[in-house]
C-alpha cells in the first residue's frame, strides 16, 4: 500500500543517499506501521496504529467494505462461499452521524448494478494515499450559484481550496472610487499560510462534517509538534508539504514583484488562484506518451508508439466454442403462431401471463385462449376495418408501431401477436411523454425509414399523450404523421366464422423490428425473422429445461441477498448474457445433480490494468485496481461462439485476450433495417485465424459484448462496446468509471445512479467526461472537493485522466425511456453547450499528453545566405513600392498646410470644405475655406495675446469631433505652436477617461489647453478632482467666444523638417506614445492620399472616424484642406443613437468614397442587419459607393467585411466596394485601396505553418486554413520590404517577416514612449543588415508578407500584394510557437452562439480566455468545455483559465481594437465582476 517515500526518493535520485541507505532509512521510518508477519514477503500496514494518527474524516475515507461489480448486461449470482472476508476491524472505524451508510436504500435503485464493496474498498484505499490536493476553486457570481454557502475572506496568497471559498461569492462593489482594498499585513498572511498549510487537508475536510475533529492552528508543546510530524509521515507527503509551503511563499513574492511592475494590485484574489493553479500544475503527472503526431510544415503524422512495457497476450489462438447440439423434438410446432393456435385451442384455460401490481398482487391473468381470440380480433380489425379512400390502410408486410406502457404487458402481448397474425411487422417503442423526449427524434427517424403510418396503443395511454389544440395526438419532433389506433376491446370487432388468419411455417421473412440506440445516439432497427424467433424459443427451452406448466424467475445478487434468509438457494440463480443483435448469447445451466457434468459457477479477479490493454491477467483481491467478474454460463444450444479483435480485421483472439463475442446461430437477428452496409459488418462477419483463413463458412453476428472464454468453457462478459472508451490506446469501460465515482462518497452530495460517463474526441484522442446530478443541499466547497477526489480515484484505479467533470442541478439530465440517464443525449448536450452545469472542473493539463512537440528554434541562417538561397530557388526579394511621385507634376504642391489654407481662402473663399452631421442627420456645422481661415486666425490671436505662447510651444486640443477641432489645429499652425489632439473625457466616466487626458497633456509637455467652455468646467469640477490633481492643469483657454481679430502674420517655419504636430495614441498593448510629424511629412501624406483616392475639389467624401490620431486625424483635419474636396463628417459616437446615420448620409450626398472604422462597421452590421427593408423604403441607396475603406492598424477582418457587404447588398452596395487600409504609428497610411487598380486578393494560409513563422498557401476550405485579404494598395511614394525580425535581413517572396516602410510621409520619430522607451529606439531609422544597406527604413512592428500576383496595376506591371498578419507586440509565444490572438479568438467565438466577443492573453505562461456571454447566465458554465475543446483542436494549446463576463466588458478603443492588456490588468485586479471563472487543471 505504501509504494515509496518522496523525500527519500528525491535523495536517492540526486545521489545524496545510496540504495542500501535508502532501504535502511525507509525501513526505520515505516517500522512503527509495518508489523513483521512470518511467511510474508511484503509489508502490511498496521492500520490500527496508522489510523490512530489520522483524523476521523481520514478514517472515513479509508473505511473498507466489500462488494462485487455487476454489469448491466448480466444478472449474476454469487456464491457466498466465494466472497473473501478481509474487513479490517478497528475500533475507530465508525461511520460519522448522518452517514448514508446507515440509511436504508431503495431495493430497486438503478445503480445497484454498479455497486461493489470490493471496488469501494479499493477506491477508498487509493484515496487514502493521496494528500488532499489544493486546487483553485472556480469563482462564481451570486446569480449563478445553486445553493448559498458561508461567506469567507480570501487571503491574497493562500493555497488552500477551502480558504478560497470567499471568491465564489463576490462582495458588493466598493463604494469608494479606489478599486483597491486594504488587506492585513503581509506577515499576517505569511503566518496564515504556514499555519493553514499543515492542517489544510483535514481542516477543509472536517469543516462541514460533524464527525470531523478540528485541528488547532498552533502547537505549543513538543508533544503537539511530534503529533503533527507523525501525521505528516503517516501521509508520506512530508517533503511535498514543505516544498508546497516554500513554493507558495516564493511564488507569492514573485507575483508581488510582477504585480507591482505591471501595475496590478497585489491583493488580487485572481492572482492567488492562478498561483494555486500553477502550484497544482507543477506536480508531476503521468509520463506523457511518445509524440502522438508531429505538428510541422508537412502533413500531420499520426504516429502512435505503444508502451514497450504494456502486457501482451501470451496464450494460443482460441478455438470457436460449440454449444451442445440442439435437441430434436417430435411435436415441435412449425412456427410460433402455430404454437399459439395449438395452445389457444387445446388448452384455452391454461394461464399464459399473469400481471402483478406494485404490491405483488395479481391483477390480471391472460390465458392462452384469451390471447388467441383477442389476437384474432385485432388482426381482423387491422386488415379489414381500417381504410383510406376505400383502400385498406394496411397490407401484409407493413410496419406498425406498438406504443404501450411497461406496466401493461397483457395489451402489448395481444397487440404483438395480433400484428403477427395479420402478417404485419410490429415495431415496439416506448411511450413518448413530451415532444422533446431524449432520443425521441432518432426513434421518429426510424419510424419514418420503416414507413410506419399506424401506431397501436391502449385507451389509457392514448389519453395521456400530449395533444394539439385539435385534440389529436401531437406530431412529435422528427416523427412521421401517425394514425393512432386504440386496441381495447370496444374498438376491435369479432371476425366472421369463416375468417381464419393464415398460419404459415416459420420463414426468413421479418417477424418484428427491435430498435437499438448506438453509442453516438443514432437509432437502428434490428430485424428478427420468424424462423429466428422460433429458434430462440427452442434454444431457451432446451437450455433452461422448460416443460409444460413450469414458470421461472431470473434474478441477481441483490435479489439473492434479500431472500437467501428465506430459503432461496444460490444455485438456482442463472445469469445470462444477451444483446439486441444476437438475443441470448449464453446462460448458466441449472441442475440439482452434481454428477450431471455441469461446471460450478466461475469467478475471475482480473487486473484492470491488463484489461485496459485487452489482456486477461488474474490478480489478487488485495490489489486496488481489480475487477471481479462472474461467468454468464455456457453457450446456447446449437450455437458457435468465438471472440474476435475489436478493431480492424476480425482475427480470432488469443485465449488470454479480451475481444468482442460473436455468435453463429439460427436464433439471432438478421439485419439492421435499411442499412445494408452496417448489416454486412455486424450480422455477416467472417472471423479469420491469424493466417487469414476463415474459421467457418457460417456468418457470425457481433454481439457488442466484450469478454472471453474462461475455464470449463464458461463465457465471461467484462463490458459492452457502447461503454468502451479508448483513451491513449488503452480501453476503459464507462461502467467501471461510474463504479469508481460512486465509491467516492464520504460526503454524499451527488445522486447515486445519476452519473453519466462517456468520451469525446478532442485532439486525436478520446477524452473521458463525467457528468453527475448534484444534490440541492450540497455546498460549493463540498461539491468541488468531491470532484477533486473523483479525479484522484479514477487516476489511481484506472490510470486514466478525466478531461471534464461536470455537476448539473437535480433532475436535469435527459432520462432514458426505462429510467436511468440517456447517455448519447447527455453527450450531445455537452458538445452543443446545452448541458447547463452548475459546477465544472476541466483537467486538460492532466490528461492531454499528446500535444505536438514544442518548436525548437534552429540557429538562424545568416542574411547573406538567405539572399543567396532565394536567388538559387528563383525567388525574388520581397520588396514593393507604390507609384513614383517624383516624376508626377503637381501644380498645387505645398510644403506647409497653413499656406494651403491661406491660399484656398483667397482663391476659392466660399468653396465648402466641411459639413458636420448630428445624430438626427441634419447639418450641425459647416465651414468654407474662408470661414475656416478666419476661425484659425482668431485662435492664433488668442494663443499669442491671452496665452502669451512662444513659437514651438505645445498646445493640447481637447474638443469633441467637429469643426472647432479643425479650426484650432490650423490656429496653432498659424501661431507657430505644435498642436496635440486629445479625446475629451467622458462626463459619465471621468475616473477612467480623465487620467488619460492628464497623462497625454503631461507627457506631451503641453503649456496650454484649448477647449470649449463646457469641457473647461468639467476639467475643473469636483468630480474631476476625485480622479486627478486639477491644480496642476496648464493654462486652459476656451475658444467659444473669441474676438474677431486678424493675425498680423502667419508663422512660416524655417524648414519643412520642423515639427508640425504630435500624434498621440495608446496601443493595444497599453503603451502611450507620441509620434512627431514634420511639415514635409504632413504635406507628403496628403499628396499621397490625394493621388491614390483621386481627390479633387469637385469630390465629396464621407468620414465616419474619430479625429484624434492616425489616419482618422489626417482625413478629418488635413486632406480636405490640401485637396479641396468636401468632407462630410459623421462622428462615430452619434451612431450609438442612430445606427443608420452614416449610411443615410452616404446615400443622401451620393458619396463615391467613404471611410469608416471596424467599430462603425460592426455597429451597422449588428444594428441594421434586420432593417435593410426599412432603409430601402426610406430610399437609402448605396449603389453610388465606389470605395468604402476601413481604416485599421490590424489584420483585415474578412468575416466582418464580408458580412457587411452581404447585408447591404440589397441596398445596392457593390461587393467590390469594401476594402481595408493599413497604417501604423511610424506611417499612418501605407496602404489604401483607392479608386483604381485591381481588386483586393484573398489567399488561404496554413495556420500550423504560420505558428512557425512560415507562409504556406493552401486551397480554400483546407483543414487549418486561414483566409487573409490584402490590406489595400501601397500608396504613391511608399516602399515596403519584408525583413527578418531577428537578423534584420531581407526575406523572399511569400516569406513571413516584419513589414518595413520607407516613405516621405514616415513620422520622424517618437516624441516619447510612455512605458518602454528603450525597446523602440530603432523604429524610425533602421537599415538592412545585408543587401540595400543605405536606405533608411521604419519598422512597423507588424508581421506580414508580400506576394506577387498575376494581376496588373495601372502601369502595366504585375501587382504586388501586401498581407498583414498581425502585430508583433501582441503575439503570444507559447510552446515555442507564435500565436496571433485574433486566430484563437475567432475559433472561440465560433464555438457557441452565445459568445458575443472574446479576448485572450497570457499570464505566467497560462493562456487566459475571456468570453462575453450574450444569453442566460445558466449557459456560462457550458462555455468552459467548448472553449477548451476548440482551442485544443484548432490551436493545440491548453487553456489555463476561462473567464465568462457580461457583454461590453472587453475594452475596445475608438478604432474597434481590443485592449487586451487593459483587460488583463482588470482581471488580475479582480475588477471584471465575472459571471464565472474556471481554472483548468
Amino acid at each position: 500500500m505504501i509504494h515509496h517515500n518522496p523525500f527519500l526518493s528525491l535523495s536517492l535520485s540526486v545521489g545524496d543517499i545510496t540504495q542500501k541507505g535508502y532501504e535502511k532509512k525507509r525501513g526505520k521510518l515505516l517500522a512503527p506501521y509495518i508489523p513483521q508477519i512470518q511467511g510474508k514477503q511484503f509489508p502490511l500496514i498496521n492500520f490500527s496504529l496508522l489510523m490512530s494518527k489520522m483524523s476521523s474524516m481520514e478514517i472515513e475515507v479509508m473505511h473498507l467494505t466489500e462488494m462485487i461489480i455487476f454489469w448491466p448486461v448480466l444478472c449474476a449470482g454469487v456464491d457466498p462461499s466465494l466472497q473473501i472476508e478481509h474487513r479490517i476491524q478497528t475500533s475507530s472505524q465508525v461511520a460519522p452521524p448522518g452517514s448514508k451508510q446507515n440509511k436504508p436504500r431503495a431495493a430497486n435503485s438503478r445503480d445497484e448494478c454498479f455497486r461493489s464493496d470490493l471496488h469501494t474498498e479499493a477506491v477508498q484505499a487509493a484515496l487514502a494515499k493521496y494528500k488532499e490536493r489544493k486546487m483553485p476553486m472556480p469563482s462564481k457570481r451570486r446569480s449563478v450559484l445553486v445553493q448559498s454557502s458561508v461567506e469567507a475572506c480570501t487571503p491574497p496568497d493562500t493555497s488552500s481550496a477551502s480558504e478560497d471559498e470567499g471568491s465564489l461569492r463576490r462582495q458588493g462593489r466598493i463604494a469608494s472610487s479606489s478599486p483597491y482594498q486594504a488587506h492585513p499585513s503581509v506577515e499576517h498572511w505569511f503566518n496564515r499560510v504556514i499555519q493553514g498549510s499543515s492542517t489544510s487537508s483535514s481542516a477543509s475536510s472536517t469543516s462541514s462534517h460533524p464527525g470531523g475533529r478540528p485541528h488547532h492552528a498552533t502547537n505549543t508543546t513538543s508533544a503537539s509538534a511530534a503529533t503533527v510530524l507523525a501525521d505528516l509521515m503517516a501521509h508520506t507527503h512530508f517533503f511535498y508539504l514543505i516544498l508546497s509551503i516554500f513554493l507558495s511563499l516564493y511564488m507569492s513574492y514573485l507575483l508581488l514583484t510582477l504585480s507591482l511592475s505591471k501595475g496590478v494590485p497585489v491583493n488580487s484574489r485572481v492572482s492567488s488562484k492562478i498561483q494555486q493553479l500553477l502550484n497544482t500544475l507543477k506536480r508531476p503527472k503521468r509520463p506523457p506518451l511518445r509524440e502522438f503526431f508531429v505538428d510541422d510544415f508537412e502533413e500531420l503524422l499520426d504516429v502512435q508508439h505503444p508502451d514497450p512495457n504494456q502486457p501482451k497476450p501470451e496464450g494460443g489462438e482460441m478455438r470457436p466454442l460449440n454449444g451442445e447440439p440442439l435437441g430434436v423434438v417430435t411435436n415441435w410446432p412449425p412456427s410460433l403462431l402455430a404454437s399459439l393456435q395449438r395452445w389457444g385451442t387445446t388448452q384455452p384455460k391454461s394461464p399464459c401471463l399473469t400481471a402483478l401490481d406494485n404490491a405483488s398482487k395479481p391483477i390480471y391473468t391472460l390465458t392462452y385462449g384469451k390471447l388467441w381470440t383477442r389476437s384474432q380480433k385485432l388482426a381482423y380489425t387491422l386488415l379489414n376495418k381500417l381504410s383510406t379512400r376505400n383502400e385498406p390502410l394496411l397490407r401484409p408486410g407493413d410496419r406498425v408501431a406498438l406504443v404501450f406502457p411497461n406496466n401493461d404487458p397483457v395489451m402489448f402481448m395481444v397487440a404483438f401477436y395480433g400484428c403477427l397474425l395479420a402478417e404485419l411487422v410490429p415495431v415496439p417503442i416506448e411511450v413518448p411523454l413530451t415532444r422533446k423526449d431524449a432520443g425521441s427524434q432518432q426513434v421518429g427517424f426510424l419510424l419514418g425509414s420503416c414507413g410506419v403510418t399506424l401506431a397501436l396503443t391502449t385507451d389509457a395511454c392514448q389519453k395521456g399523450l400530449p395533444k394539439a389544440q385539435t385534440g389529436e395526438v401531437v406530431t412529435f419532433k422528427g416523427w412521421p404523421r401517425l394514425l393512432w389506433f386504440v386496441t381495447d376491446g370496444k374498438h376491435v370487432v369479432k371476425p366472421p366464422k369463416d375468417w381464419h388468419p393464415p398460419i404459415r411455417d416459420a420463414s426468413n421473412e421479418i417477424a418484428y423490428i427491435e430498435y437499438k440506440t448506438s453509442k453516438e445516439g443514432s437509432t437502428m432497427g434490428i430485424t428478427v425473422s420468424h424462423s429466428a424467433m422460433l429458434a430462440h424459443c427452442h434454444v431457451l427451452t432446451q437450455a433452461c429445461g422448460y416443460t409444460e406448466g413450469e414458470w421461472s424467475i431470473s434474478s441477481c445478487d441483490a435479489f439473492l441477498n434479500v431472500f437467501q434468509a428465506r430459503g432461496l438457494r444460490p444455485e438456482v440463480i442463472c445469469p445470462c448474457a444477451s444483446s439486441s443483435e444476437a438475443m441470448t448469447v449464453a446462460i448458466r445451466r441449472y441442475t440439482d445433480d452434481i454428477t450431471m457434468g455441469v461446471p460450478p459457477p466461475g469467478k475471475a479477479v482480473l487486473s484492470m490494468s491488463g484489461l485496459s490493454y485487452g489482456v486477461i491477467r488474474v490478480d489478487t483481491e488485495e490489489k486496488l485496481s481489480v475487477l471481479t467478474v462472474q461467468d454468464v454460463g455456457q453457450v446456447m444450444p446449437g450455437a458457435l461462439v468465438c471472440v474476435i479483435r475489436v478493431e480492424g480485421t476480425p482475427y480470432l483472439c488469443r485465449t488470454d485476450e479480451v475481444g468482442e463475442i460473436c455468435v453463429s446461430s439460427s436464433s439471432t437477428g438478421i439485419s439492421y433495417y435499411g442499412l445494408p452496409g452496417m448489416t454486412k459488418n455486424v450480422f455477416e462477419t467472417i472471423p479469420v485465424t491469424s493466417s487469414g483463413a476463415p474459421i467457418s463458412d457460417r456468418p457470425f453476428t457481433r454481439t457488442s459484448l466484450l469478454g472471453f472464454i474462461g475455464p470449463d468453457n464458461l463465457v465471461f462478459v467484462v463490458g459492452k462496446m457502447d461503454g468502451l472508451m479508448v483513451v491513449s490506446g488503452r480501453r476503459h469501460n464507462a461502467d467501471d468509471v461510474v463504479a469508481t465515482a460512486l465509491a467516492v462518497e464520504p460526503m454524499k452530495f451527488v445522486y447515486r445512479g445519476r452519473i453519466a460517463v462517456f468520451s469525446v474526441s478532442v485532439l486525436h484522442d478520446e477524452r473521458i467526461v463525467v457528468v453527475a446530478e448534484q444534490r440541492p443541499d450540497a455546498s460549493e466547497e463540498d461539491s468541488f472537493q468531491w470532484m477533486s477526489r473523483v479525479l484522484q480515484a479514477i487516476d489511481s484505479i484506472h490510470q486514466a485522466g478525466v478531461y471534464c467533470l461536470a455537476l448539473v442541478p437535480a433532475n436535469t439530465l435527459p432520462k432514458a425511456p426505462l429510467g436511468g440517464i440517456h447517455i448519447s443525449e447527455t453527450k450531445q448536450r455537452f458538445l452543443e453547450g446545452a448541458l447547463h452545469p452548475c459546477n465544472v472542473l476541466m483537467c486538460p493539463h492532466t490528461c492531454v499528453t499528446n500535444l505536438p512537440k514544442p518548436r525548437q528554434k534552429q540557429p538562424e541562417v545568416g542574411p547573406a545566405s538567405m539572399i543567396v538561397g532565394n536567388l538559387v530557388a528563383g525567388k525574388r526579394i520581397a520588396q514593393a513600392c507604390g507609384r513614383d511621385v517624383s516624376q508626377l507634376e503637381d501644380n498645387d504642391q505645398f510644403l506647409y498646410m497653413q499656406d494651403v489654407l491661406q491660399w484656398r481662402a483667397q482663391a476659392t473663399p466660399d468653396h465648402p470644405l466641411f459639413l458636420l452631421l448630428n445624430a438626427k442627420g441634419t447639418v450641425a456645422n459647416t465651414a468654407s475655406c474662408v470661414q475656416l481661415h478666419k476661425r484659425a486666425e482668431r485662435v492664433a490671436v488668442a494663443l499669442m495675446e491671452r496665452g502669451r505662447l512662444n513659437t514651438g510651444d505645445h498646445v493640447a486640443l481637447v474638443y469633441p469631433p467637429g469643426v472647432d477641432l479643425i479650426a484650432t489645429f490650423y490656429g496653432c499652425l498659424y501661431a507657430g505652436c505644435v498642436p496635440v489632439t486629445v479625446r475629451p473625457p467622458h462626463p459619465q466616466n471621468l475616473a477612467t477617461t480623465l487620467p488619460t487626458v492628464k497623462m497625454i497633456v503631461e507627457v506631451s509637455k503641453s503649456v496650454c489647453i484649448l477647449t470649449t467652455q463646457a469641457i473647461m468646467k468639467l476639467l475643473k469640477s469636483k468630480e474631476a478632482a476625485a480622479a486627478v490633481d486639477i491644480k496642476t492643469w496648464p493654462l486652459i483657454l476656451d475658444t467659444d467666444d473669441l474676438p474677431r481679430k486678424r493675425i498680423p502674420q502667419i508663422y512660416k517655419p524655417p524648414t519643412p523638417e520642423m515639427l508640425a504636430y504630435l500624434d498621440f495614441s495608446v496601443s493595444t498593448t497599453g503603451i502611450l506614445a507620441g509620434v512627431k510629424m514634420s511639415h514635409a511629412a504632413t504635406s507628403a501624406l496628403c499628396r499621397s492620399i490625394k493621388l491614390q483616392c483621386e481627390l479633387y475639389p469637385s469630390r465629396q467624401i464621407a468620414i465616419c472616424l474619430d479625429p484624434y490620431c492616425g489616419l482618422g486625424f489626417a482625413l478629418w483635419c488635413l486632406c480636405s484642406v490640401y485637396s479641396g474636396h468636401q468632407s462630410i463628417l459623421v462622428p462615430p459616437l452619434e451612431l450609438e443613437t442612430n445606427p443608420s446615420l452614416w449610411l443615410s448620409a452616404v446615400s443622401q450626398f451620393k458619396v463615391r468614397v467613404t471611410f469608416c472604422s471596424y467599430s462603425v462597421m460592426e455597429m451597422c452590421t449588428k444594428g441594421l442587419g434586420s432593417q435593410t427593408e426599412a432603409l430601402r423604403l426610406r430610399n437609402v441607396n448605396l449603389s453610388c459607393v465606389r470605395t468604402c475603406m476601413v481604416v485599421a492598424e490590424e489584420r483585415p477582418r474578412i468575416t466582418l467585411t464580408q458580412s457587411f457587404s452581404k447585408i447591404f447588398k440589397d441596398l445596392g452596395l457593390s461587393s467590390r466596394a469594401v476594402s481595408t487600409t493599413f497604417g501604423c504609428r511610424v506611417n499612418v497610411a501605407i496602404c489604401l485601396q483607392g479608386t483604381s487598380g485591381p481588386d483586393p486578393t484573398t489567399v488561404y494560409l496554413d495556420m500550423r505553418a504560420l505558428r512557425h513563422d512560415r507562409v504556406r498557401l493552401v486551397e480554400r476550405g483546407s483543414p487549418h486554413s486561414l483566409p487573409l485579404t490584402e490590406s489595400g494598395k501601397i500608396l504613391p511614394g511608399v516602399k515596403v520590404i519584408i525583413a527578418n525580425t531577428e537578423t534584420k535581413g531581407p526575406l523572399g517572396d511569400s516569406h513571413l517577416g516584419e513589414i518595413w516602410v520607407s516613405s516621405p510621409h514616415n513620422a520622424t520619430g517618437y516624441y516619447t514612449v510612455y512605458g518602454e522607451e528603450a525597446l523602440h529606439a530603432d523604429h524610425f531609422s533602421t537599415r538592412l543588415s545585408f543587401g540595400d544597406t543605405q536606405t533608411l527604413w521604419a519598422r512597423t512592428g507588424y508581421l506580414g508578407f508580400l506576394r506577387r500576383t498575376e494581376l496588373t496595376d495601372a502601369s502595366g506591371e504585375r501587382h504586388d500584394a501586401l498581407y498583414v498578419v498581425g502585430s508583433l507586440d501582441e503575439t503570444l509565444e507559447l510552446r515555442g510557437m507564435r500565436y496571433h490572438p485574433t486566430d484563437i479568438e475567432t475559433s472561440v467565438i465560433r464555438s457557441h452562439k452565445s459568445i458575443a466577443e472574446c479576448a485572450v492573453f497570457t499570464w505566467t505562461n497560462l493562456l487566459v480566455v475571456v468570453v462575453e456571454l450574450e444569453g442566460s447566465e445558466q449557459e456560462a458554465l457550458d462555455l468552459v468545455a467548448l472553449v477548451t475543446n476548440v482551442v485544443l483542436e484548432e490551436h493545440y494549446l491548453i487553456v489555463g483559465v476561462v473567464v465568462v463576463v457580461d457583454p461590453g466588458v472587453i475594452p475596445i478603443n475608438s478604432r474597434g481594437e481590443k485592449q487586451r492588456m487593459h483587460l488583463r490588468d482588470g482581471f488580475l485586479a479582480d475588477q471584471l465582476d465575472p459571471i464565472y471563472v474556471a481554472y483548468n487543471m
